[in-house]
């Protein structure tokens, strides 16, 4: 992986190189007793977002380190005690840990072990556990790309089995499998005997996925339709910007319907590319757990903000400076993109398009077991990270909560039977923005016939841990390791 991806807190050394001097043969790695359970509680003891709520996370809850060794022992898997330490889940829904922390890197960089489909998976019907899926795009260069499968394509079983909510992980985990196919209409979903067969493979992802002029009337209507907030693309995601800016665009859909986050750090360069105005004014303020916070409050406040930009290092942003732009929403709309539209707020009219969003208002960082809990002397008798959440984002103005999702302006709902061609100018979405910018009517819904929204359960994004919202780089200074 490329040194792009930076994930550092307090005092980490940034970087995500991954160790090239480690073996490519998966040796077995020896643990000794304890000493993750270790590295969990220290971590999560310093950097938790909610730790002061967590008991057992309390700076004075152990005497000395015989005492923590005692409580540890209570927990013989490490996933187990991460769980143990977190605020309830209807609170804390997205720190997770990894045994790997190289699948955990490639992840959130945008590689992945896939076949190239990228779908979303929903209840057949109301009150059953019986599920489906329908592709939403498929990956270039994969091996879904060179098979029948198109946007739309419908399945409801793998290897001849149904899925369900208890077997869909199992079944879609697997290197190589069949997808067994379906028909879609009004809401039903009817196996129709035909099958594809797809095999996995290393898969790295450029999140710019559409980039085109749609000249519709005298409107020169820039579209991107943009799928992680992966920070290896943030030059040529400037590029686009920059064939816009060259295009003289009239009005600009940024679509994220797709997109479940990634690098603050790249929310920050995007919201800069479409607000050019906004150097030197906050775009997002963080705010950590409380002894985190004092200490940056105590030592640089001015750590704790996020500014719009004007360079990506030493290459200048190419800015459409709009005070207005329309974004595309789904319930799949997660973490960064939403800190992109609540961070916009505040200075451009933002006229959201589409779905009610996840509602991920907080943020993570990779925390490693090194003597830093960064990159550098990881120790090596494991690859265990963690992921936790360490802080919320608000925007300039203070806002922040949207737990239940941002809601949109005009709401439109998609169904298998009713996607279109990405980047068409017929397809709903788009056509119902498009109308929106000419001045025209736009339906509340686009699902044809009265039919209902597809009841979504899960999307391939959320499957692969890619709907996180992560600090490449927290506010520099030093606090002793508690």
């Amino acid at each position: 992986m490329k040194n792009t991806y930076k994930f550092t807190i307090l005092f980490l050394l940034s970087g995500l190189l991954l160790q090239s001097c480690q073996d490519d043969n998966d040796d077995v790695i020896k643990t000794t007793d304890l000493e993750v359970q270790d590295f969990i509680w220290k971590g999560m003891n310093q950097y938790y977002l909610w730790q002061a709520d967590v008991p057992n996370l309390a700076d004075d809850r152990f005497a000395n380190q015989a005492g923590l060794d005692a409580f540890l022992q209570g927990y013989s898997e490490p996933e187990n005690l991460f769980n143990a330490l977190r605020v309830d889940k209807s609170i804390d829904r997205f720190s997770w840990i990894v045994d790997d922390y190289r699948d955990l890197e490639g992840a959130l960089g945008g590689i992945t072990k896939n076949n190239g489909l990228d779908f979303q998976l929903a209840y057949i019907a109301k009150n059953s556990e019986d599920i489906y899926g329908y592709v939403r795009y498929i990956l270039p260069n994969s091996d879904a790309a060179a098979k029948n499968v198109t946007r739309g394509t419908v399945f409801y079983g793998i290897n001849g089995t149904q899925l369900n909510v208890s077997n869909y992980t199992s079944l879609l985990s697997n290197d190589t499998y069949t997808l067994n196919l379906a028909d879609y209409n009004d809401g039903v979903v009817t196996p129709n005997g035909k099958s594809i067969t797809l095999t996995k493979a290393v898969v790295a992802e450029n999140p710019i996925f559409i980039k085109k002029v749609l000249t519709v009337g005298t409107h020169k209507i820039g579209y991107l339709m943009y799928n992680g907030f992966f920070n290896e693309y943030d030059l040529e995601l400037n590029d686009a910007f920059g064939e816009f800016k060259s295009a003289q665009v009239t009005d600009f859909v940024l679509d994220l319907r797709y997109n479940g986050g990634g690098s603050i750090l790249t929310a920050t360069r995007l919201a800069s590319m479409i607000y050019g105005e906004g150097k030197g004014k906050i775009f997002a303020k963080q705010e950590w757990n409380a002894k985190l916070n004092d200490y940056f409050k105590s030592n640089n406040p001015e750590q704790l903000n996020n500014y719009f930009t004007d360079k990506i290092d030493k290459t200048t942003i190419n800015s459409l400076n709009l005070n207005k732009v329309y974004i595309l929403t789904s319930p799949n709309t997660a973490s960064a993109s939403e800190l992109v539209i609540n961070g916009l707020k505040p200075f451009v009219n933002v006229v959201q398009i589409g779905g009610t969003t996840v509602g991920k208002n907080v943020g993570s960082v990779t925390i490693y077991d090194s003597p830093t809990f960064g990159k550098t002397n990881i120790n090596p008798n494991h690859r265990y990270a963690m992921q936790p959440l360490v802080l919320r984002l608000v925007n300039a103005a203070g806002f922040g909560e949207y737990t239940s999702g941002l809601l949109p302006n005009i709401a439109i709902s998609e169904t298998a039977s009713n996607l279109g061609v990405l980047g068409d100018k017929e397809e709903p979405f788009l056509k119902a923005t498009i109308n929106v910018i000419t001045g025209g009517s736009t339906a509340r819904t686009s699902a044809p016939n009265n039919e209902k929204a597809a009841i979504y359960f899960k999307d391939t994004k959320t499957m692969n841990g890619q709907n996180q919202m992560f600090i490449d780089k927290a506010p520099e200074g030093l606090l002793k390791a508690l």
